[in-house]
């Protein structure tokens, strides 16, 4: 993890209201003219809130910058950014990584994501979108909020106390790819209101329409257990995850 290579600041979007910029890591390994697959650190909520309560960008946690060095050390490209709509400026991201994938050094036919907790939301909304699928090839979903069904709320409040509407508001898994590889990871003992309800609707509608669903249940561990929970399961579902990615990305 220490000897990846880092671009960091890239311009990827410049509106009127300032530029956005992403990090990108890249292997030790990685050759010149290289083209890797990616993936990219998905994030649902603004910076702007983000700087407000914990006084950095989501780009600029630990926990962002440790995982994307595990990442390229595992031999992806990986991407975090800033941003301050959400939805808009990952659409805008991906734009940018598929106009200039091979100045960048990535397959821009070749793009995962990696989404955690709230911001899970806005990955899925980005994986509804029709022309993703010409290159978002699978997802890892970590502890997350998902789709609100069946009747339920939850999804929505969350959102609500933030001030924002739910990225995927009347969607279901049937607007999700039929094909599209997804690694969920549940925390057994998550304690983030009404999470695992909407999550397990979500693990119910999704198997009984046959979506090609990896999960792991880590039974012991609380939200963000790659961060809080130390253990070798939450260490083999990290392994697991970057298994499934590099798997589906190199296929």
């Amino acid at each position: 993890m220490d000897t990846v290579t880092v671009r960091q600041d890239v311009v990827y979007h410049a509106p009127d209201t300032g530029a956005l910029t992403m990090d990108l890591y890249y292997p030790p390994d990685a050759k010149s003219g290289a083209q890797i697959p990616a993936v990219v650190f998905v994030t649902g909520l603004s910076d702007l809130g983000a700087e407000a309560m914990i006084g950095c960008k989501f780009k600029e946690m630990e926990s962002y910058i440790s995982r994307a060095r595990l990442a390229a050390a595992s031999g992806l490209v990986a991407i975090t950014y800033t941003n301050r709509e959400p939805a808009a400026d990952l659409q805008a991201l991906f734009g940018y990584l598929r106009q200039n994938a091979a100045a960048l050094g990535i397959d821009g036919n070749r793009i995962g994501v990696w989404s955690c907790s709230g911001h899970v939301p806005v990955a899925l909304a980005a994986l509804m979108q029709p022309e993703s699928r010409e290159y978002l090839k699978c997802a890892a979903l970590v502890y997350g909020y998902t789709l609100d069904l069946d009747g339920a709320t939850g999804v929505a409040e969350f959102f609500g106390r933030w001030g924002l509407s739910a990225p995927c508001a009347g969607k279901t898994v049937r607007d999700l790819p039929p094909d599209l590889p997804l690694f969920v990871a549940r925390s057994g003992k998550d304690e983030t209101p009404r999470l695992n309800e909407a999550l397990d609707r979500f693990l119910s509608h999704a198997l009984a329409c046959n979506l090609p669903i990896t999960l792991a249940n880590h039974a012991a561990a609380p939200h963000a257990f790659d961060l809080v929970h130390d253990s070798e399961t939450s260490r083999e579902i990290v392994r697991q995850i970057l298994t499934f990615l590099r798997f589906h990305l190199s296929r």
